[in-house]
């Protein structure tokens, strides 16, 4: 009979944890201006962009890289990161509009734990992010940002620890904020400068010959160091202190996503007011 029951209970699990990804699936198939803003704006960067500072800014052989490389081919695992990055502030504006057309309540008083129900949303978003990644790839393949083959396979898991990071701290803005509008602001607010502070557009030591100050800032930029996890990863390569310094900062983001998404404490202790937990 134990038995029985814990095997019920794995299955009640995974049978939650299915429906949450196969909503968010849902959601994103649904709404096409989502995948396509999604897409837009890298390759934007890419075709425009890159293909402008192609002859001006060629990147020098640093690692992972074992000759020099055309612009294009440098920034490209940053417009990855963009990618994921914007994929997982979309997923948490969806939690922001779920809380406010009420849809999220229904979510949070099931009987499952909040932490599970965060966490499966966390990786419903990051799948999401993952197919869209691979479909920049393929159209990037045709402005040959080619990586070896093998590291179309060997990126998924850099991919996968950066898409949770991303995904925490846009759960963390989203248990945070109140209105819909205000996090399309704080959207952008985090997203720009995480992006521009970071290594996606410039190697490092170039940021530290220029200003330390920046230098200094994109050192501590989560956003750099899940950058540089990918770009290692798409050539077979590890970068062991930004895959350290990535699951750092998962761990406090969603830590504080678990924490302010208690009713007891924060936003929701506010919105839904005494006797409502």
């Amino acid at each position: 009979m134990t038995t029985r029951l814990a095997t019920a209970s794995r299955a009640a699990w995974l049978t939650c944890l299915a429906g949450i990804i196969r909503r968010e699936g849902l959601r994103w198939l649904g709404q096409r201006g989502r995948f396509l803003s999604a897409l837009v704006r890298p390759l934007l960067w890419l075709v425009v962009f890159a293909a402008g500072f192609h002859f001006v800014l060629g990147v020098s052989i640093i690692p992972p890289y074992r000759t020099y490389i055309p612009y294009e081919v440098y920034i490209a695992p940053g417009l990855i990161g963009m990618v994921q990055l914007f994929a997982s502030m979309q997923s948490a504006l969806s939690m922001v509009y779920d809380r406010e057309m009420g849809s999220m309540r229904l979510l949070l008083v099931s009987p499952f734990p909040r932490w599970f129900l965060l966490t499966g949303k966390l990786f419903a978003g990051v799948a999401v992010s993952i197919v869209q990644v691979y479909i920049f790839l393929a159209i990037a393949w045709f402005w040959d940002i080619r990586p070896p083959a093998i590291g179309y396979l060997c990126v998924l898991p850099a991919l996968i620890l950066a898409g949770l990071m991303l995904g925490a701290l846009g759960l963390l803005l989203s248990s945070l904020i109140r209105q819909l509008e205000n996090f399309a602001g704080v959207m952008n607010f985090v997203i720009f400068p995480m992006f521009f502070t970071s290594s996606a557009l410039y190697p490092l030591w170039r940021m530290q010959e220029a200003s330390l100050t920046l230098w200094r800032a994109a050192e501590a930029n989560p956003f750099t160091h899940a950058v540089e996890l990918i770009r290692f990863a798409l050539y077979v390569r590890i970068a062991p202190l930004s895959a350290l310094v990535v699951c750092a900062y998962l761990a406090i983001f969603l830590a504080g996503a678990i924490f302010f998404y208690d009713p007891g404490r924060g936003l929701l202790a506010r919105r839904l007011g005494p006797g409502m937990e």
